[in-house]
């Protein structure tokens, strides 16, 4: 499985930028969205079997469950493709320049943005259009064939990802999303999802980070090749997003878990399920 992970605006990227620093193998590819398919078949016997409901097409609108004030523009937004010079020097000034410079892409940055939140909480997350540099390095493990374990030295990797995400001011994060909510809602529709709604995909996949589990004692690995995964078979089969989280390390993942509980309050009117996951 590769490691092609990321994270949402500023924040979510932040934990995807960690997947970058190694390659992660995974066994099976993200599943494109189900798509409904029915047979048509007869009854044997109309007479005696009363007519079933259609199953509802997954093409139907879907209830939007978080919606977002719209906020008022001065002018007309631009296209998705020509917003970089629109939202890249907010971003600046919300992460800092050499952060910015050093960590992101310039380059049609929401649509990257979109499609990662989008894959986050799959099984697979594409490295095609990650909105963040990868780091370069590989993960740092420690013991033998029979005892492997991610390095607890691996964690100082992330450091400066760590410094954007402990910096980050939530509120400003937030304004700047419902500033420019409909080109994240656009990019999501050119996803093929015209009738979703994106904040509210946003919100599944902040669900799923905090819902990642976290283990007293650091999981064990198992090398296949170059690429690695985890011998919890529980853990492998994590989405995405979540196999960043473990990755990282239990109090990194602390930490981004406290922000995205800031933003996801910030963005919805609900509290997120309380029966989620940990092994601590």
């Amino acid at each position: 499985m590769k490691s092609a992970f990321r994270f949402i605006l500023p924040l979510i990227l932040i934990v995807a930028a960690v997947a970058a620093y190694y390659l992660w193998s995974t066994r099976q590819a993200a599943p494109p969205p189900a798509i409904a398919v029915q047979e048509k078949t007869e009854p044997a016997n109309t007479q005696e079997n009363p007519p079933v409901p259609a199953t509802p097409s997954l093409d139907e609108p879907k209830p939007i469950q978080h919606p977002l004030e719209p906020v008022t523009q001065a002018e007309p937004l631009l296209a998705v493709k020509d917003s970089d010079s629109l939202i890249t020097p907010a971003l600046k000034a919300l992460i800092g320049t050499d952060l910015w410079r050093d960590l992101f892409y310039p380059e049609e940055i929401i649509r990257r943005i979109v499609t990662t939140i989008d894959n986050l909480p799959r099984s697979e997350a594409s490295a095609k259009l990650w909105p963040v540099h990868p780091g370069g390095t590989w993960l740092e493990t420690t013991g033998n064939d029979d005892n492997l374990i991610i390095s607890p030295t691996n964690t100082a990797r992330y450091d400066a990802y760590m410094t954007v995400v402990q910096n980050i001011s939530i509120s400003r994060l937030a304004a700047l999303y419902r500033q420019y909510y409909p080109l994240f809602q656009r990019a999501y529709a050119d996803l093929g999802y015209p009738d979703a709604y994106f904040n509210d995909r946003l919100v599944v996949a902040i669900d799923d980070l905090l819902a990642t589990p976290e283990p007293i004692e650091a999981p064990r690995l198992v090398q296949k090749k170059v690429l690695y995964q985890f011998v919890d078979p529980d853990l492998e089969k994590r989405s995405a997003g979540q196999k960043i989280m473990l990755r990282i390390g239990v109090e990194n993942a602390q930490i981004v878990k406290s922000k995205l509980r800031e933003l996801r309050s910030a963005i919805t009117s609900s509290a997120p399920d309380a029966g989620q996951t940990s092994l601590r």
